[in-house]
């Protein structure tokens, strides 16, 4: 393996400050906003949450607003990967190859896991990797963004930068990914609808989904 490959990954973990400002810092009106969301999932505080889903699901952009939501710093792993490798996802796939680049991004993960409370943003591979799932599922609280095929598909024809649909067919490629990547998706400690709603709306239906986890894992702890 070529050494300054993994000065790439070297430099992204560098990237991530435990002291990141968080997106939408809570400031007057939102401090109540962020106090009163968090009073509804209090024992989650402190928890870091995985997004995971397929290309497309929106786990970038609802994820902004969720840490917005919550007060806490949103991280995209691989925006991080990106701004450390100074070429694009597309471009190190070329340059590389996916073994290269599935090696990197769990490396950037765990370290991403070690820092302080965060909504992570990752990969639609990344929680296939066991390795990446088992410390997603002993260090993070994970949730999937679960979209029927209709919209991934048009949602990722928005954009001619996804690497894996560069192969084929992008209809016939995500179909392949839903069947093959929806079972391990399903092992989620939380799982949410994503539909074409708006960005608040999706970001509701987390804190929803995130309540009636804390209260059934409640409810466990007593039984």
């Amino acid at each position: 393996m070529v050494d300054w490959i993994y000065g790439y990954f070297a430099a992204a973990y560098r990237l991530v400050s435990p002291f990141s400002t968080p997106c939408g810092v809570a400031v007057g009106g939102h401090s109540a906003t962020v106090g009163a969301t968090m009073s509804r999932i209090s024992s989650l505080a402190g928890e870091t949450i995985v997004l995971v889903g397929l290309m497309g699901s929106g786990k970038s952009s609802i994820g902004r607003r969720l840490a917005s939501r919550l007060g806490t710093p949103f991280v995209d792993a691989d925006a991080e990967i990106e701004a450390a490798a100074g070429c694009t996802i597309a471009e190190f796939f070329e340059l590389h190859g996916e073994a290269v680049f599935r090696d990197g991004e769990r490396r950037v993960i765990a370290r991403l896991l070690g820092g302080p409370p965060q909504v992570l943003a990752t990969g639609g591979g990344a929680f296939v990797d066991p390795t990446t799932r088992a410390l997603v599922g002993d260090k993070a609280l994970s949730v999937w963004l679960r979209a029927e095929l209709d919209l991934l598909v048009k949602r990722c024809g928005r954009r001619n930068t996804r690497p894996l649909l560069r192969e084929g067919d992008p209809r016939e490629i995500l179909a392949r990914l839903i069947d093959e990547r929806y079972p391990i998706y399903a092992e989620t400690d939380v799982i949410v609808d994503t539909d074409d709603s708006p960005h608040e709306t999706m970001v509701d239906r987390i804190i929803d989904a995130l309540e009636a986890y804390q209260r059934d894992s409640a409810g466990d702890q007593t039984d």
